[in-house]
């Protein structure tokens, strides 16, 4: 696994800490949200043992001493900052507005969307996905948003694009569509599409863009 990826995983086991608060704040909403359960920040974990030596202590640092700090909820997206290990991390965090599996009713975790800026990485709105089950290993996955198809690498439960030269194009029509769909098949091949409301992430990104500069 890159160095990249490893401090991706750093930061989406740090976001798990946010998703209670994620629950809190969309559970104004008409529908309402259950708490998450505390279980995807375990499956964050998983491919840890593939990272750099020098992840480890940042792992630490992210499970202990790096709480999230909402700094705002934009429409189905929440805007967090946290430092882990001293380094500031900016995301954004959604969950899906709808999922279903094929076969249907096949259980699986909760599903998080994510977009990070690490500025000491010079990392700048990388998106990934927890997608809430083991991938099918050498798999695929894809994203299709704006009318555009976008081939994604798969990591234990993690997603993150596969050419990173089209993810500055893929963010931009994320800005701008209405919704983004996840596709996935897990290790069991089951088949999965989880649909995310991108109402409210322009903002949320541009908040997180002032706020890692500071």
């Amino acid at each position: 696994m890159s160095v990249r990826r490893t401090l991706t995983l750093v930061s989406m086991t740090i976001a798990m800490c946010a998703v209670s608060s994620l629950a809190q704040a969309q559970s104004a909403a008409p529908k309402g949200a259950k708490a998450a359960p505390a279980k995807p920040a375990a499956a964050a974990a998983k491919p840890a043992p593939a990272a750099k030596p020098g992840a480890a202590p940042a792992a630490a640092a992210a499970g202990g001493n790096a709480e999230p700090t909402l700094i705002g909820q934009f429409g189905t997206w929440g805007a967090y900052t946290a430092t882990p290990n001293g380094k500031k991390v900016c995301f954004a965090l959604a969950k899906p507005s709808s999922s279903k599996t094929t076969p249907p009713g096949r259980p699986r975790d909760p599903a998080y969307a994510f977009v990070s800026t690490r500025p000491a990485e010079k990392v700048n709105n990388e998106v990934s996905i927890m997608i809430g089950y083991q991938l099918k290993p050498g798999s695929e996955s894809t994203l299709e948003v704006g009318g555009a198809r976008y081939a994604m690498y798969t990591q234990g439960d993690g997603l993150w694009i596969k050419n990173a030269a089209e993810e500055e194009r893929m963010v931009e029509a994320m800005r701008k569509a209405a919704d983004v769909t996840v596709k996935g098949t897990s290790a069991k091949g089951t088949e999965t599409s989880d649909t995310f409301s991108l109402k409210g992430l322009a903002q949320a990104l541009d908040r997180l863009a002032q706020d890692c500069r500071r």
